[in-house]
């Protein structure tokens, strides 16, 4: 835990994958056909803090879901792409615009869409009950699952780490 903790005093920007992070990967169907999520307000207060602190937020998902960049751009995440077929080529893309700079982020994902982004970057992280080829590769497990406050304790981690949590 000592190693990760270093790691963390480095991070300046935090990549999050949405479904099994942010939610717990359920979703509700409804009978027009709208797909809809549960999302934790503990995470969403801890995102809202990285950002007033002058973190880079960066918001990467397969899925296509204007609630859910409503409610994350609502906090004040100005980098959230959603419907995004590659995310390694769409990271690539923004190390070249200077947007991430590997060696100071750190991302968390939690299924097989996320794998080989994961393979890509030197500190990642995962909830708890995230995919074990995830687990198996990821620098840090959140002890709390995907949309039950593994946002919150990655972000208050990396911040009370740098004496910016509260």
């Amino acid at each position: 835990m000592t190693n990760i903790l270093a790691k963390f005093k480095k991070v300046d920007t935090l990549i999050f994958d949405v479904d099994g992070v942010f939610t717990d990967s359920s979703l509700l169907v409804t009978e027009e056909g709208h797909l809809l999520r549960i999302m934790n307000a503990r995470d969403g207060y801890a995102l809202r803090h990285a950002i007033d602190q002058g973190y880079t937020i960066i918001i990467i998902t397969g899925g296509n879901s204007a609630g859910v960049k409503t409610r994350l751009e609502g906090l004040g995440a100005k980098h959230v792409y959603t419907a995004v077929k590659d995310k390694w080529k769409l990271c690539q893309e923004l190390m070249q615009k200077g947007l991430i700079d590997p060696s100071s982020s750190i991302y968390m994902g939690d299924d097989i869409p996320d794998l080989e982004l994961m393979q890509h970057f030197p500190l990642t992280a995962c909830p708890q009950d995230a995919a074990p080829e995830i687990s198996d590769i990821s620098d840090y497990i959140s002890p709390f699952k995907g949309g039950k406050g593994a946002v919150r304790d990655l972000v208050k981690s990396i911040l009370k780490v740098q004496d910016k949590w509260l």
